[in-house]
């Protein structure tokens, strides 16, 4: 009798911020999102110079857990949510643990978009969601598989979600999403009349 098994499986780790302590103030969250972004002279100049649609502090603030409270209690909640993540991949950290290296924030308005990507040089990354408001972008993850697949045929547009080259994933306000850093990732067109606000992070092993 023939045999098909599934190999090699992708994880995605999604659950609400709330459900680890500390308690994230959501609302002071995104205040404070767009406090930074109206300050941040230096990531604004790198935005508009690099076609940035919207506000990274990706490339201008590294310190956003010792500058704002809400930040460091996101980074307290976030390292129990990798380590349960970390539990289910069943790494073997030989004594180490996951720390958080990068912590960035993104406000992207209507008609901005990330292309897909890559975090080099991270085992977990992730993005906490502090605004999503009606037509927001999903987050849309690729198949790892794809630059392998050369001379193979497109899959079937009612294929099995598991076979599908690219799936979207709408995150709510307040949740979490994490994978393994290697997974190709981006964020469509956005068409929310609101922005789109999120808060990045890479984690690396020590």
């Amino acid at each position: 009798m023939p045999k098909v098994e599934s190999l090699f499986a992708t994880h995605i780790y999604r659950a609400s911020l709330s459900e680890y302590e500390p308690a994230v103030d959501i609302a002071e969250l995104e205040k404070s999102c767009r406090s930074i972004a109206e300050d941040d002279e230096a990531g604004q100049i790198w935005c508009e110079e690099s076609g940035y649609p919207g506000y990274t502090s990706y490339a201008s603030l590294a310190d956003l857990p010792w500058r704002f409270p809400v930040f460091s209690k996101l980074v307290e909640a976030l390292d129990k949510h990798v380590f349960s993540f970390v539990e289910a991949l069943e790494f073997d950290l030989e004594g180490g643990n996951l720390k958080v290296e990068d912590l960035w924030i993104n406000i992207l308005p209507q008609g901005g978009s990330h292309p897909s990507h890559v975090h080099p040089n991270s085992v977990v990354s992730g993005t906490a969601y502090v605004s999503m408001p009606d037509g927001a972008s999903s987050l849309c993850i690729e198949d790892p598989r794809s630059e392998r697949m050369m001379a193979a045929p497109y899959r079937k547009a009612d294929a099995k979600r598991e076979m599908k080259r690219f799936v979207y994933l709408l995150p709510r306000q307040g949740e979490v999403l994490l994978w393994e850093s290697w997974l190709r990732h981006g964020v469509p067109l956005n068409r929310g009349e609101d922005d789109r606000i999120s808060v990045s992070f890479n984690y690396v092993w020590e």
